[in-house]
Protein backbone atom coordinates (compact mmCIF):
# COMPACT_ATOMS: atom_id res chain seq x y z
CA UNK A 1 0.00 0.00 0.00
CA UNK A 2 1.32 3.44 -0.91
CA UNK A 3 1.85 5.85 1.95
CA UNK A 4 -0.93 8.16 3.10
CA UNK A 5 -0.11 11.46 4.74
CA UNK A 6 -2.49 13.80 6.53
CA UNK A 7 -1.96 17.45 5.72
CA UNK A 8 -3.81 20.75 5.84
CA UNK A 9 -6.45 21.36 3.19
CA UNK A 10 -5.29 23.66 0.37
CA UNK A 11 -7.38 25.58 -2.17
CA UNK A 12 -6.08 23.20 -4.86
CA UNK A 13 -7.89 20.37 -2.97
CA UNK A 14 -11.28 21.95 -3.70
CA UNK A 15 -12.34 19.49 -6.41
CA UNK A 16 -11.37 16.48 -4.32
CA UNK A 17 -13.07 17.96 -1.25
CA UNK A 18 -16.28 18.54 -3.15
CA UNK A 19 -16.13 14.97 -4.54
CA UNK A 20 -15.67 13.52 -1.03
CA UNK A 21 -18.49 15.70 0.33
CA UNK A 22 -20.71 14.48 -2.51
CA UNK A 23 -19.82 10.85 -1.74
CA UNK A 24 -20.72 11.35 1.93
CA UNK A 25 -24.01 13.10 1.09
CA UNK A 26 -24.99 10.45 -1.46
CA UNK A 27 -24.28 7.67 1.05
CA UNK A 28 -26.52 9.41 3.60
CA UNK A 29 -29.26 9.93 1.00
CA UNK A 30 -29.17 6.24 0.03
CA UNK A 31 -29.22 5.17 3.68
CA UNK A 32 -32.35 7.20 4.39
CA UNK A 33 -34.09 6.93 1.02
CA UNK A 34 -33.86 10.66 0.37
CA UNK A 35 -34.02 12.23 -3.07
CA UNK A 36 -30.77 12.91 -4.88
CA UNK A 37 -29.53 16.50 -4.81
CA UNK A 38 -26.46 18.41 -5.93
CA UNK A 39 -24.59 16.45 -3.28
CA UNK A 40 -21.40 18.50 -3.47
CA UNK A 41 -23.11 21.88 -3.07
CA UNK A 42 -22.96 21.75 0.74
CA UNK A 43 -19.16 21.79 0.59
CA UNK A 44 -19.14 25.41 -0.59
CA UNK A 45 -21.26 26.46 2.39
CA UNK A 46 -19.15 24.36 4.77
CA UNK A 47 -15.96 26.17 3.74
CA UNK A 48 -17.48 29.53 4.76
CA UNK A 49 -18.34 28.47 8.33
CA UNK A 50 -16.98 30.92 10.89
CA UNK A 51 -16.64 28.13 13.47
CA UNK A 52 -14.49 25.96 11.18
CA UNK A 53 -11.19 25.54 13.04
CA UNK A 54 -9.33 23.27 10.66
CA UNK A 55 -9.68 21.00 7.65
CA UNK A 56 -7.23 18.23 6.72
CA UNK A 57 -7.00 15.72 3.92
CA UNK A 58 -5.58 12.22 3.59
CA UNK A 59 -3.23 12.39 0.63
CA UNK A 60 -2.39 9.05 -1.01
CA UNK A 61 0.95 8.93 -2.86
CA UNK A 62 -0.64 7.44 -6.00
CA UNK A 63 -4.34 8.34 -5.80
CA UNK A 64 -4.23 11.89 -4.41
CA UNK A 65 -6.78 13.10 -1.86
CA UNK A 66 -8.76 10.09 -0.59
CA UNK A 67 -10.16 11.38 2.71
CA UNK A 68 -11.04 14.49 4.64
CA UNK A 69 -11.70 15.54 8.23
CA UNK A 70 -12.80 18.87 9.66
CA UNK A 71 -12.79 20.41 13.14
CA UNK A 72 -15.62 22.73 14.15
CA UNK A 73 -15.48 24.80 17.36
CA UNK A 74 -18.10 24.06 20.05
CA UNK A 75 -17.18 26.25 23.02
CA UNK A 76 -14.19 24.61 24.72
CA UNK A 77 -14.76 21.46 22.69
CA UNK A 78 -14.70 20.50 19.07
CA UNK A 79 -16.87 18.57 16.67
CA UNK A 80 -15.49 16.33 13.93
CA UNK A 81 -17.38 17.33 10.79
CA UNK A 82 -17.02 15.84 8.24
CA UNK A 83 -15.12 12.58 8.32
CA UNK A 84 -15.09 10.83 4.97
CA UNK A 85 -12.85 8.32 3.20
CA UNK A 86 -13.51 7.42 -0.41
CA UNK A 87 -15.05 3.95 -0.82
CA UNK A 88 -12.03 2.35 -2.51
CA UNK A 89 -9.78 3.23 0.46
CA UNK A 90 -12.03 2.28 3.37
CA UNK A 91 -10.98 -0.44 5.83
CA UNK A 92 -7.30 0.44 5.34
CA UNK A 93 -6.71 2.66 8.39
CA UNK A 94 -7.20 5.99 6.63
CA UNK A 95 -10.16 7.00 8.80
CA UNK A 96 -8.26 6.11 11.99
CA UNK A 97 -5.32 8.19 10.79
CA UNK A 98 -7.62 11.17 10.14
CA UNK A 99 -9.29 10.74 13.56
CA UNK A 100 -5.91 10.63 15.33
CA UNK A 101 -4.83 13.77 13.51
CA UNK A 102 -7.95 15.75 14.36
CA UNK A 103 -7.69 14.64 18.02
CA UNK A 104 -4.07 15.84 18.13
CA UNK A 105 -5.10 19.17 16.63
CA UNK A 106 -7.94 19.55 19.16
CA UNK A 107 -5.48 18.91 22.01
CA UNK A 108 -3.10 21.55 20.59
CA UNK A 109 -6.03 23.99 20.72
CA UNK A 110 -6.67 23.08 24.39
CA UNK A 111 -10.12 21.66 23.61
CA UNK A 112 -11.61 19.55 26.38
CA UNK A 113 -13.86 17.27 24.31
CA UNK A 114 -14.23 16.07 20.76
CA UNK A 115 -17.58 14.85 19.45
CA UNK A 116 -18.81 13.29 16.23
CA UNK A 117 -22.38 12.58 15.09
CA UNK A 118 -22.65 9.59 12.74
CA UNK A 119 -25.97 8.71 11.14
CA UNK A 120 -27.81 6.27 13.41
CA UNK A 121 -28.14 3.76 10.56
CA UNK A 122 -24.42 3.77 9.81
CA UNK A 123 -23.54 0.85 12.08
CA UNK A 124 -20.14 0.40 10.41
CA UNK A 125 -19.19 4.01 11.22
CA UNK A 126 -20.50 3.74 14.77
CA UNK A 127 -18.42 0.59 15.39
CA UNK A 128 -15.31 2.22 13.91
CA UNK A 129 -15.77 5.37 15.97
CA UNK A 130 -16.30 3.36 19.14
CA UNK A 131 -13.06 1.46 18.45
CA UNK A 132 -11.31 4.83 17.94
CA UNK A 133 -12.30 5.95 21.45
CA UNK A 134 -15.63 7.68 20.90
CA UNK A 135 -17.39 5.75 23.67
CA UNK A 136 -19.35 8.43 25.56
CA UNK A 137 -22.94 9.21 24.52
CA UNK A 138 -23.11 12.96 25.02
CA UNK A 139 -26.35 13.92 23.28
CA UNK A 140 -29.25 12.35 21.45
CA UNK A 141 -31.27 13.82 18.60
CA UNK A 142 -34.75 12.37 18.25
CA UNK A 143 -37.01 12.68 15.22
CA UNK A 144 -40.79 12.46 14.90
CA UNK A 145 -41.61 11.03 11.47
CA UNK A 146 -44.65 13.05 10.37
CA UNK A 147 -45.02 11.12 7.12
CA UNK A 148 -44.34 7.50 8.03
CA UNK A 149 -44.94 6.36 4.45
CA UNK A 150 -42.15 8.42 2.90
CA UNK A 151 -39.27 6.95 4.95
CA UNK A 152 -38.16 3.38 5.37
CA UNK A 153 -37.17 3.53 9.04
CA UNK A 154 -35.49 0.45 10.44
CA UNK A 155 -37.66 -1.06 13.15
CA UNK A 156 -34.77 -2.69 15.01
CA UNK A 157 -32.93 0.53 15.83
CA UNK A 158 -31.59 1.17 19.28
CA UNK A 159 -32.55 0.50 22.86
CA UNK A 160 -31.65 3.32 25.21
CA UNK A 161 -32.74 3.59 28.84
CA UNK A 162 -35.12 0.67 28.24
CA UNK A 163 -36.85 2.52 25.39
CA UNK A 164 -36.85 1.27 21.80
CA UNK A 165 -36.06 3.67 18.94
CA UNK A 166 -36.09 3.16 15.18
CA UNK A 167 -33.21 4.32 13.03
Amino acid sequence: MSPVTVRAYRPSDHGAGRRLWSELTNQHNLMYGESPTDAGAGFEEYLTRLDLNGLWVADHADDGVIGMVGLVMRGRGGEVEPLVVTVSHRHKGVGRKLLRHVADEAKKRNMTTLTISPASRNIEAIRSLHAAGYDVVSSIELTMDLDRNSHEWQQDGLELHELQFRS
